[in-house]
This record gives C-alpha cells, sequence and structure tokens, in this order.
C-alpha cells in the first residue's frame, strides 16, 4: 500500500512537471514575446523602414526647395513656378498646358 502510495505522488509530481512544460512551450510559441510575435514585430519593422525611408524621401525633397527659396539667393524657375501655380499668373504671351502626371 505504501508502495502504490509513492508511485502515484510520483505520477502525479510528474504530471504537474509536464503541464509546466507543456505550459512553458506553449508560451515560448504564443505568448507576448514568443516566435509568433516575433515575426510580427520583424514584419512591422520592416513596414516602418519602408515608411522612414519614404519620409526621408520626402524630407530632402522639402529641404532642396526650402535651399532653393533662400531668401538672398531665390532660383528663379521656382519663383516663377510657385507664382504661377499659387497665385494663378500667367503674361499675356505665355500659353499655359496642364499636364497630368
Amino acid at each position: 500500500m505504501r508502495q502504490d502510495a509513492s508511485l502515484a505522488k510520483e505520477r502525479l509530481i510528474q504530471g504537474v512537471a509536464l503541464a509546466l512544460l507543456l505550459l512553458m512551450g506553449a508560451f515560448v510559441i504564443a505568448g507576448p514575446s514568443g516566435l509568433i510575435a516575433w515575426t510580427e514585430n520583424q514584419h512591422m519593422l520592416e513596414e516602418r523602414r519602408a515608411k522612414l525611408a519614404e519620409l526621408r524621401l520626402a524630407r530632402d525633397h522639402l529641404k532642396n526647395r526650402v535651399g532653393l527659396l533662400d531668401q538672398n539667393h531665390v532660383d528663379p524657375d521656382l519663383a516663377g513656378e510657385l507664382l504661377r501655380s499659387n497665385l494663378n499668373v500667367v503674361r499675356p504671351d505665355e500659353m499655359v498646358m496642364m499636364l497630368d502626371k
């Protein structure tokens, strides 16, 4: 009888240990920092890197236009473009052609 009780106790301990190992394995795969979350984070990181590259290009474009609008050395082509597009200013001898982009 004594041996049956110790055998049952040992099986219970092994069952609890197995359950804990399975639970830890589930957390490794599907936990908040598990493999599934890690792959999702990698995907989000790649998306954000692409967005960052896009924003850097836009920033560089704007920085170039600001540099061309320097108060001391305004680029005449850009000034003419801005006047025509924003103020709708056209000389009488000019012909305006709208191009679809």
